[in-house]
């Protein structure tokens, strides 16, 4: 059985790209939230599905390194009951994996550019640091210990069905609905280590007028409605190239066309927008960016106000649009991210030096903290940060 590689067997099983860590942090960038299709399946190293492929991650200082797995025809396909059109879409799928091979050099160079668009790496993520920090006091502080956060350029359909699927859900949940959705309708790719890959399902699989009650018998509750409608919806209506379509449109205007379909309201819809439809301006406010409006920068609204309105959604996005400029949706991303609290061991270990000799005393004297618990080491930290499995809400 194929296994999950890791750097350390060979790096001739590897290719690489020239990407400094302050550029991206794979550890940051994907698991934030903005995909649920990875997992870190050794230290540091990071598989997932993208482009059809199953790739594993891992970086060194200045290198992206990236391993893609040959596909395996009839692999992972599991015991699930299949609809007609998800067993037309493995008919194609096996078509395409049977096609003559590229040669090593044009697919190596295939995959690089593939890496190069899904990190949008052409974008030089120093520059917009150091120009957000002059802009912002807090961002700046905040930066100094959230490097490398990058916007994904995901699928478009990929993007908008996961996101349909965060309506009132947390992270580690959300990544169980979408690895359920893509073993029930999508593709099988290949299989390792008893863990089966597939893609993510295409539209016409997830219109199917099946799915709902499938999806419902899965866990997805009302969503499952929303999945196969906003789906049948789009190829009705639009067609099948029109979400990516909405790339060569103004932000405001694909922002209102996904709030036409089923379980799109304007936070799903900025997310699709963000991180699919290349609108780096696009500013998804859900409670946390909302609360790290108010709390860190004094965001004057409506006391009363208690849940999110489209006017409130529309108004913080543009304090921030108009305090970060045209990568807004970026700068938002950072924050985020530094406020989710698996993150946290990261902010412990850079705290000021004096703090952390205090630490060292405190330990050797073996004095204790309010809660009867031994004051934390950094090396404390980092073990909490890397095992955290606090649920994180995106709601």
């Amino acid at each position: 059985m194929a296994t999950h590689v890791v750097l350390t067997s060979g790096a001739k099983m590897w290719r690489s790209l020239p990407c400094p860590t302050s550029e991206l942090r794979l550890d940051l960038t994907l698991a934030c939230g903005q995909s649920f299709r990875w997992r870190e399946t050794a230290e540091r190293h990071w598989t997932g599905v993208m482009g059809g492929r199953v790739w594993t991650l891992t970086q060194t200082d200045d290198l992206l390194w990236y391993h893609v797995y040959t596909n395996q025809k009839k692999q992972g396909g599991g015991d699930h009951k299949r609809t007609t059109a998800s067993v037309q879409e493995e008919n194609r799928a096996e078509e395409i994996y049977e096609a003559p091979a590229v040669t090593d050099e044009k697919q190596s160079t295939m995959e690089a550019e593939m890496l190069r668009d899904y990190f949008q790496l052409h974008v030089k993520m120093e520059d917009l640091y150091k120009q957000w920090g002059a802009a912002d006091s807090h961002f700046k502080k905040t930066a100094d210990v959230f490097t490398g956060v990058r916007m994904l350029r995901q699928d478009p359909t990929e993007c908008l069905f996961s996101f349909i699927c965060t309506s009132n859900n947390h992270i580690s949940r959300i990544q169980g609905m979408v690895e359920r959705l893509c073993q029930a309708l999508g593709a099988p790719l290949c299989q390792l280590d008893q863990t089966s890959y597939h893609d993510f399902p295409t539209l016409t699989a997830l219109a199917d007028c099946s799915v709902e009650a499938r999806l419902r018998d899965l866990g997805f509750g009302y969503r499952a409605r929303y999945l196969q409608q906003s789906a049948k919806k789009i190829l009705d209506t639009h067609g099948s190239q029109w979400l990516e379509g909405l790339r060569r449109v103004s932000y405001l205007e694909a922002r209102e066309a996904l709030r036409t379909l089923p379980g799109v309201g304007t936070k799903v819809a900025d997310c699709v927008c963000l991180m699919s439809l290349d609108k780096p301006e696009a500013v998804p406010v859900d409670t946390h960016v909302w609360q790290i409006a108010k709390r860190d920068y004094k965001y004057a609204a409506d006391n009363r106000q208690k849940s999110l309105t489209d006017k409130l959604h529309r108004d913080i996005g543009d304090f921030f649009r108009k305090l970060w400029g045209p990568y807004a949706g970026w700068g938002q991303s950072v924050l985020f991210c530094a406020d989710l609290k698996k993150f946290q061991g990261l902010k412990e270990m850079k705290r000021p030096k004096e703090e952390n000799e205090t630490d060292e005393r405190c330990k050797k004297t073996k004095k204790k903290n309010f809660d009867g618990n031994k004051i934390k080491t950094e090396s404390d930290y980092q073990k909490k940060a890397k095992i955290s499995v606090k649920k994180e809400s995106v709601s």
